[in-house]
Order: C-alpha cells, then structure tokens, then sequence
C-alpha cells in the first residue's frame, strides 16, 4: 500500500518466481525517502530472450495500490480472497493482476523452443500511485540499460470494455493521458483562543480560496486525439449523439443539446477540459482552538499540451490573495504515442480473431501511469492489457471490492502471447 510502499516483498515474490522457473531476474532496490517504509522499496526485473532480430518490448505493471479500509469490502482487502471464481482485493486490477498476467505471459513464452524476435521484458515498479518518481522515473535514470532499447512497451490504463447491452466490445488501447498538475495551498495567520478569533484566520482565508476555486468552469477544448477517439466511438453512440460524436468540437460549439449531454458525464466532460478536485484539508485539532496553519491538495489533471505553470498562475488569479501559497506537488508533461505502428495492428488482427465485431480504439484517459516517462525516453508506450471488463467492475478501481475473474486472468494471458505472436509474425513477413 502506498504509502508507505513497502513493495519490496511483492517484487521478491516475482522474482522467486521467474529464478525457479530458470528466467533471468533481478530485484533492483529502489528509493524510500523519509524513512516511512518498514520493509523497503523495490522493482523487479525479469527477461525471456528473443533473437535480437528487433528491439524489445517491455510489459510494465506496479507493485503499489492505493490504501483500502476495510468498509464497504466483502473481503477484508488485503487478503487475496479468491471467491466465486474472482480474486478479490486492492490491486486485482491496479495493477497486480496486470503484473501477474505479464509474469505467466513470461513464464509460457520461457517454456517455447523458438524464441520471438524480441526481448520480452517484464518490469514491475514501485511508486506509480504517488506519481513514480521512485520507481519509473528512478529505474530510467539509474537502469535504462536493462531496457536494452526497447521500441514498445505495454502498462495499465487501456483494456477490453464489454458491453452490457448486446453492442461490440471496445478495444480501447491508449495513447495519451491527462497530465497531472497537483497544488498545495496555504495559509497563514494569528493562532489563539477561538472565542476569540478574528476574520483573518488561516482557516478563513483557506476556505474563501478554495470557494472561488469551486467555482471555476475551465473552458472547452477538443484536443485532435480526443476528436479522433470519439468519431471512431460514434456508431456505438446513442442514435440522438452520433453525429455529435462524429464531428466532436463543431458539435460542442454549436449544439447546446449535445453539448449539455456531453458534459454532464464528468468522464467524457474530463476528456475535453482542465478538471480541478480538491481532495485533502488539513487545519485545526481541537475544536476551541484556532490553527496558525490551514493546508490544502487539489488534483487538477491538464489536456496534452498544456503548461501546469501556466494553469495554476489561473488558479492564483481567480484566487486573488497573495496571502495563499499555492505551489506545484506534481506535474509532467504529457506526450502522445502514435497509433499507426505495427503493435497497434496487431492488437487489432488480434481483435478481429478473438473478439468479431469488436471495435479498436485510440483512447485518451482522463488518469495518469507511468507511461509517460518511457515516452520521453523514446519508446512507444501504450495502456492496454487484454481483460473483459463490464463498467461496473471498472469502479472497482480505486473503490470497494475490486476484483478480476480467474478466468479473465487466463483469458488475458493468451491474448497477450497472441498479441506477440502476431507482432512476430507480421514483422518478419515484412522483411
């Protein structure tokens, strides 16, 4: 759970798994600032050999998950239950089941006598829950060489969305994200006694601030990957939306009834602005006593190409109080992958085998992975791991009783070596 982090057993365990299996692995120690950790941070890495006839292609999962208390869950979180067919617990979907789905998708191509073309390379980080920069960030930094200058990488944030009313399953791989840009705000002012405190308390102050942040509506912009991933979306639309999906920004413009459609779905209304959530407070301990110090986090998530700078100078502005700091906690630029790459045509041969009539889609996710720092150095990253997901079991996310189907665990497994498989293929009848 991070924090503290502490993923030094999980990646122990994956690598213990990869050395009795005679796969070559390596746990590599990673950061633990702070001291917060118990048990210590790690990554592991692990290799199946292709012939070096193309460059690698890396499968990346994390080892961390967000905190669960145990209202609300079925199953205390933490236990791995394994019930009516499904595992349940905090990271069945992020990210340990993607980590276990890459690790048997190693071990099965270890078993083979003909290698692919690739280097297959698995690589489970710590940290991606609180923005990687001691895992993702750090293992580009310090290990880039046991990437062996891989050309594409697959990680979390894509998969296969099922329909529940009979329509074509969505095959969502994506290639751009939201940028993070998180704030810290902060106020001062005169400790005491709150039978007798005054109007310009930190409390106060912090409050009016993040009243007049509430009330910002950021404008609409249709970015051209968001334009693309909806007109693709559009037979699967609601008859009164198609043509609004079909031509996106002209519609949002000059279509008052699409457009208040549109927006009301804070995921699709995500897609297309700045989103600003304020997500933590801190001030006071005691009731009669006036805190010196009110703090505040907002999570603001920017398009692709936007500045984070930029964006908070707004928030300042509409604050309109130099007596509130309000300072950057995390931000990165965010880089798009191209989707005319033969991996991507092979996702969607793949498709077309296993699941007719399904639909191949370009996405752009409102959330972050660590994706981005591996397109910076270069390599084609897209979110897609091969499971069946209906909506309502993609809340699990981050929610109460996430889970994944067995099932889904093996389904996903044999997707992903076919995924390889073709790219071998269609690779090597090109040369």
């Amino acid at each position: 759970m991070n924090p503290p982090g502490d993923e030094r057993p999980l990646a122990q365990l994956f690598v213990d798994e990869f050395t009795r299996a005679g796969v070559e692995s390596r746990l590599i120690e990673t950061p633990s600032p702070g001291g917060a950790s118990r048990v210590g941070r790690a990554a592991a890495w692990a290799r199946v050999p292709g012939t070096g006839a193309r460059a690698p292609i890396v499968l990346l999962s994390h080892l961390d998950v967000v905190p669960a208390e145990g209202e609300g869950w079925a199953f205390d979180p933490f236990s791995g239950a394994v019930v009516g067919g499904y595992v349940v617990g905090r990271g069945a979907l992020d990210a340990k089941g993607v980590g276990v789905v890459h690790l048997l998708t190693l071990l099965a191509l270890a078993e083979r006598t003909t290698p692919l073309e690739r280097d297959v390379i698995f690589l489970a980080t710590p940290d991606e829950e609180t923005g990687g920069q001691h895992g993702a960030a750090y293992l580009l930094e310090h290990h880039r060489d046991l990437l062996g200058g891989a050309e594409y990488l697959l990680t979390e944030g894509g998969g296969i969305l099922m329909s529940e009313i009979g329509a074509p399953n969505i095959w969502g791989v994506t290639i751009a994200e939201k940028a993070p840009c998180w704030m810290r705000l902060r106020t001062e002012g005169v400790g005491g006694h709150a039978s007798s405190a005054g109007p310009g308390g930190a409390v106060p102050r912090l409050v009016r601030a993040l009243a007049r942040i509430a009330e910002i509506e950021t404008p609409v912009r249709v970015i051209p990957e968001v334009e693309r991933m909806f007109r693709e979306m559009a037979p699967l639309a609601a008859p009164e939306d198609r043509g609004g999906f079909q031509a996106l920004s002209r519609s949002l413009a000059e279509e008052s009834a699409f457009r208040d459609r549109f927006l009301s779905s804070g995921r699709r209304a995500a897609l297309v602005r700045n989103t600003v959530t304020l997500t933590v407070i801190h001030a006071g301990s005691s009731t009669n006593v006036v805190p010196p110090e009110a703090r505040a986090e907002i999570d603001s998530r920017v398009l692709p190409g936007e500045s984070c700078l930029a964006f908070i100078e707004s928030i300042r502005q509409v604050v309109d109080d130099p007596e509130v700091e309000i300072e950057p906690k995390l931000a990165f630029e965010s880089r798009t992958a191209p989707a005319d790459t033969p991996l991507f045509a092979a996702i969607a041969r793949v498709a077309a085998e296993l699941d007719p009539g399904s639909f191949v889609v370009p996405r752009v996710i409102a959330g972050f992975t660590d994706s981005h720092y591996f397109r910076d150095h270069g390599i084609i990253a897209y979110g897609f791991v091969p499971r069946w997901l209906p909506a309502r079991e993609t809340r699990g996310i981050h929610g109460v009783n996430e889970r994944i189907s067995v099932a889904n665990l093996d389904r996903g497994v044999d997707a992903m070596l076919r995924i390889l498989d073709e790219l071998d293929t269609a690779e090597a009848a090109a040369r």
